[in-house]
């Protein structure tokens, strides 16, 4: 994490727990939600770029780099649109297919591990609001991981905290609440496993 950013934090205690990808709650009024504001107004700026230069893989893998903060392989694809708002903490492995139209909100962390394919117009939020009235504009981040080789229907939702198994798919429009199982099929509001892969 860039030594500045740990600056205008103090003691980071927050932050570190999001790096860490662990669960983590930060106040509207502290240092750490203005700094997230500072790099979301970047990421914006780079997703700009995105849109005109992103319409090559090339182009696409060169400004994800920026966004991201590491080297994106060329066995990654990524099909523009292709949106997020905080990108710093999305990490990528290899051999990755992402669809068009899919969301990032990543402040809680996100992991995509090899040979994972995303559909179209996917959605992996890993951030929440307080329910509280007085502290709703508070954020709770968890991180997601999409393990090697799961698939991830049309238009599936994730929520904070989930871990997708290896091997599993989930089925188009479905939204996932809690974690899935290693080879299982899962479909629905809220996704229940409906069978499991066989080789």
């Amino acid at each position: 994490m860039n030594d500045t950013i740990l600056a205008a934090l103090g003691n980071g205690r927050e932050w570190n727990r999001l790096i860490e990808g662990q669960t983590a709650y930060i106040s509207f009024t502290s240092e750490i939600f203005k700094e997230v504001h500072r790099i979301v107004d970047e990421t914006s700026r780079l997703s700009g770029r995105l849109a005109l230069e992103g319409y090559t893989r090339e182009g696409a893998r060169q400004v994800l780099s920026e966004i991201w903060g590491q080297p994106v392989g060329d066995d990654v694809t990524v099909f523009m649109p292709f949106n997020t708002d905080f990108g710093r903490h999305t990490v990528v492995g290899h051999n990755v297919f992402i669809n068009k139209d899919a969301m990032f909100v990543d402040l809680g962390g996100i992991t995509i591990e090899d040979d994972v394919l995303i559909g179209p117009r996917v959605s992996l939020i890993t951030v929440n609001h307080n329910l509280a009235p007085d502290r709703r504009g508070d954020v709770e981040g968890s991180p997601i991981v999409i393990k090697r080789n799961a698939w991830l229907g049309a238009n599936v939702t994730v929520l904070p905290g989930v871990t997708i198994g290896e091997n599993a798919v989930v089925g188009a429009n479905s939204v996932v609440i809690k974690d899935v199982p290693p080879n299982a099929v899962v479909v629905g509001t809220p996704a229940k496993v409906v069978k499991y892969v066989t080789d």
